[in-house]
Order: C-alpha cells, then structure tokens, then sequence
C-alpha cells in the first residue's frame, strides 16, 4: 500500500487532518500522522518508508530525503517552498510541488489586519489613521498580492503594482495600476507591501536605496519572507527617518532591537501567521493530498518546482 506522511512540526487544524486523510484514503492510501515532533530524528525515522511526504514549513534538507527510501513525491502545503532542498530532491528523482493560492486569502486578510493595527496605535488608545485615499504599492503581483490589492481598493486606497512576471493587462482588471519600474513604485508609494519569494533573485533585494525613495509616512509591510530584506538597510531607515515603520509577520534577525528602540514604529506576529487560519488549513492540506493522488495515480506534475 502507498504510505503518504504528513509531518507537521507546526500542524494542520483537526479538521484539515481529517480531510487528507480522507483524500487519501479514498484513493486506497495509507496516512501516517507526525505532528509536534520534538526531535529531528522523529521526522528521519518516520519519513524512512514513506511514499509520499506532505509538509508546511518543516525543513526538507539532503538528510531527510536521504532518510527516505521510497520517496517518490513531497508537497509543501503552501506556496512558498525555500524549506525543501530541490537540488537534493532532484538529484534522487523525488517530484516537489507547492499549493499555490490557497494560502493567499488568508495571507491578505492578515496583510491588511497588520496594517490597520499598526495606523490605529496598536490599539493603545490613542488617535490613529486610515487607510483611505492612501497609497498601496505591491511588490509582487502573484496570487497574494492581488488579493492584497482587491482588499486595499475595498477599503479606498489607490493600489500600484511593480511584477515584471506578470501581465499588466491582466493586473489592471483588478483596479490595480501597474508600474514599469520598481524605483517608481517606491517613490509614489506610502505604503509598500512584499510579495516576494526567497530566491537568489530576492534575498536581500530590499535595502536602503529603494526603501528611502518612499514617501512621507513610508510604512512596509512584509507577509513572504524575512531573507528578502537587507536587515542594515532596514535598521538604517528606522534610524534615519522618523516617519518610517515596518509590520511583518516574519520578524527579522534584530527583531528584539526594533522592538526597544521604535515602540510605535514596528509591530511582528510571534511567529509566521499568515496562513493560520482554518480555510487555509484544509485548502492547502486538502491540495497537498489530491496533487499526491493525481501523482502518483496518474502522472499529474502541474504544480512540480524542481
């Protein structure tokens, strides 16, 4: 029998593990079940005659997929996969896959959650202000990041956008305007949110040339990953400019720094919130689970990043 594991450090809602396991089950598979493992080797030992591997941020490294013997396929349940070692899994013939958008609802509400939090003080009590009639610029236009805009217009903000990957034709039938450089979407923008993944072409691609070209009130946001920006820069702009203030839910290394020094100017989730909602859960577990069964059934690698 066909063995998939799903191996969750950070696990699924219950009701998302009932529907894998549903999934699976009914395309004559076996469910194994890892969750809050508290050691590395718990994952080694469990991953050794599995088929099938489905994670969420777990790290996926040349061991683990050395620790398993029959793998064939492993699906990150969610869009970003820089936890997973595709060259290893390449060189041993093991398909990767991701469940592009069905984080990406959930991922927007928090987005703008964040920034109405940190307008409004952090809920202190004190005046803030809105979002209205401001700017947006997003960095990144891919699933995240237009629904991050449709939420920005809903509430009367102008949204630009700066994706030389994407159609701007398709774009602007959202209401968002594109742009043809990404300096002037941060010289227009006083909001600037990132929708980017780590990569070679990102990490640390954010730094102080493009983020001191933003306006007065300049505010990034940061739902995707902290490896896109180049920490000195952001610790030069804070001290820089007093206007500046930051809202991610991926803290950065000098988190603790940011916290004691701009109380006010710098709001971060305790860890990584974007896709912990119950829909989330079950839309990406529930992907991961019928991907693997189109796999391995029937060939299917629409969803393949390596």
């Amino acid at each position: 029998m066909i063995t998939v594991l799903v191996a969750t450090d950070k696990p699924f809602a219950s009701i998302a593990v009932n529907g894998i396991r549903d999934v699976l089950t009914r395309a004559g598979f076996e469910m194994k079940l890892l969750e809050n493992y508290s050691t590395r080797e718990k994952l080694l030992d469990a991953v050794k005659d599995a088929d099938a591997l489905i994670v969420r941020s777990d790290i996926v490294d040349e061991q683990v997929l050395a620790a398993a013997r029959n793998l064939k396929i492993v699906v990150r349940a969610g869009a970003g996969y820089d936890n997973i070692d595709l060259d290893a899994a390449s060189a041993k013939g093991i398909v990767v896959m991701n469940t592009p958008g069905q984080n990406s609802n959930a991922v927007a509400e928090l987005s703008i959650g964040l920034l109405i939090y940190l307008n409004r003080n952090t809920f202190n009590g004190t005046t803030g202000i809105e979002l209205s009639r401001k700017t947006i610029g997003i960095h990144g236009c891919g699933n995240v990041g237009r629904l991050i805009g449709v939420k920005a217009k809903g509430i009367g903000m102008d949204v630009y956008t700066y994706d030389p990957y994407v159609d701007e034709a398709m774009v602007e039938t959202y209401g968002i305007k594109a742009v043809s450089k990404v300096q002037e979407l941060y010289s227009k923008c006083q909001y600037l949110s990132l929708n980017l993944p780590a990569n070679k072409n990102t990490r640390e691609l954010i730094n102080f040339d493009l983020l001191s070209l933003m306006p007065e009130g300049a505010t990034l946001l940061n739902t995707a990953r902290k490896e896109i920006i180049h920490e000195p820069s952001l610790l030069k702009m804070f001290s820089e400019r007093n206007d500046f203030r930051y809202a991610t839910d991926v803290a950065p290394d000098c988190d603790a720094l940011l916290r004691s020094q701009y109380p006010g100017r710098y709001v971060a989730t305790p860890k990584k919130m974007g896709a912990q909602t119950d829909e989330a859960n079950i839309n990406a577990g529930m992907a991961a689970a019928r991907q693997i069964v189109n796999f391995l059934l029937h060939g299917n690698r629409q969803f393949r990043v390596n």
